[in-house]
């Protein structure tokens, strides 16, 4: 994560505060490392929301790397907010997770 401004209290419970910059924006097989550091975070969909929904294009962001966050262009220009998007998607996760009901396909597919 980097440098966050405005109403994002969410960057305060960040596990990559104590990271200084040269840890988070590397390139090649560093990034490995960096990645690392978003593992088990706590407000990893705010993170990788923020770096989408402003077009950040440098540094580790919610677990991603500048190109992991660039591919796939597709249906990204309909998302008007990632956060939200993710918010729900992490939502349903969570409420699937909690319930006894399995997906409703079997093995077969």
């Amino acid at each position: 994560m980097g440098v966050v401004t405005g109403d994002d209290e969410w960057s305060e419970r960040a596990l990559c505060r104590a990271a200084g910059p040269e840890e988070l924006f590397v390139d090649g097989a560093a990034q490995n490392k960096a990645k690392a550091i978003c593992t088990g975070c706590p407000v990893r969909t705010e993170c990788l929301a923020h770096a989408l929904d402003h077009g950040i294009e440098h540094g580790i962001w919610g677990g991603t790397t500048e190109r992991e966050r660039r591919a796939p262009p597709g249906r990204r220009q309909l998302v008007t907010s990632w956060r939200r998007l993710l918010e729900a998607a992490r939502s349903e996760h969570d409420r699937l997770a909690r319930s006894d009901e399995g997906p409703a396909w079997d093995a077969t597919g």
